[in-house]
């Protein structure tokens, strides 16, 4: 079996993570964090999974189960699934892994709404090939892209009222993280009249970091914050996005947004960052 197969994927289900894992991944290196809520003892509906696919690309999932219907984990858990089974398929038949991320999302909506008990998760899908990136996603995981300088490459924007308010200025940051419906959402997988959003290809340089995590992450943490920390080297960049979440999700909201969720956090750098210590699969 190719260590570039996606038979190789490492997938994420139900996880409860106290460590990051860091090793190298496509044309550069990833680390991956997934865990529960610290609110609550139940199980952790987000699902995660890297997705080798040829020498130097790849495919970074986070899924996100909703969490006030039933069956959020099995939403998550079928989404990644459904993913990989389509990118094997892929890579046998030496085809595009961009066709097979489109079926793998549309198979995984049949699949949870023929779970015919209301259940839907987000999903954001990252295809890596060498030094460029192309985003996927449903709902309001989100994806972003800092450049090795600082700039902000992308982010996508959470397919909800309080998202698209955001991006048309009708809501400043600060007032989305606090607004009363921002866990509303229009676009989830599990939904009839699912769309999927596939962003433009990204060119990436060496040094670019590419961010993908569930609301977890960007209900606790603004932009802003999470860019500086990702100024850091890879592993203490990670280590320090989840430190900083879970300090907020464990801190009453007063000045400051507390939003206690799971947390799964993917972050992806090209190119070799000497300060960090890979652990090799």
């Amino acid at each position: 079996m190719r260590a570039d197969s996606p038979e190789n994927a490492r997938v994420y289900i139900e996880r409860d993570m106290r460590e990051i894992e860091l090793f190298p991944f496509g044309a550069g290196q990833v680390a991956v964090f997934s865990m529960s809520s610290p609110a609550t003892t139940g199980t952790n509906e987000d699902a995660a999974a890297l997705i080798p696919f040829g020498a130097a690309g790849g495919v970074l999932v986070v899924a996100d189960g909703a969490g006030g219907l039933r069956g959020g984990a099995k939403a998550s858990s079928a989404t990644v699934n459904e993913l990989r089974t389509a990118l094997e398929r892929a890579a046998d038949a030496r085809s595009n892994p961009r066709e097979a991320i489109l079926e793998g999302i549309e198979t995984a909506g049949r699949k949870v709404m023929d779970l015919n008990i209301g259940a839907a998760t987000t999903v954001a899908v990252v295809e890596l090939n060498g030094e460029r990136m192309r985003p996927y996603h449903v709902g309001d995981s989100q994806i972003l892209v800092r450049g090795r300088l600082g700039d902000l490459k992308l982010l996508t924007v959470a397919h909800s009222p309080v998202g698209y308010a955001v991006q048309m200025g009708l809501l400043d940051e600060e007032e989305a993280l606090r607004h009363e419906d921002r866990h509303l959402l229009f676009n989830v997988v599990g939904l009839q009249d699912m769309t999927i959003e596939m962003g433009m290809e990204v060119e990436l340089e060496q040094g670019d970091t590419v961010l993908v995590a569930c609301d977890g992450l960007f209900d606790n943490l603004k932009v802003a914050e999470i860019a500086d920390l990702l100024a850091r080297p890879l592993g203490d960049a990670s280590k320090a996005l989840i430190e900083h979440c879970l300090e907020r999700m464990g801190t009453p909201a007063t000045e400051r947004p507390s939003k206690p969720d799971d947390l799964t956090v993917i972050v992806y750098r090209v190119g070799t960052d000497e300060s960090d210590d890979p652990q090799r699969p």
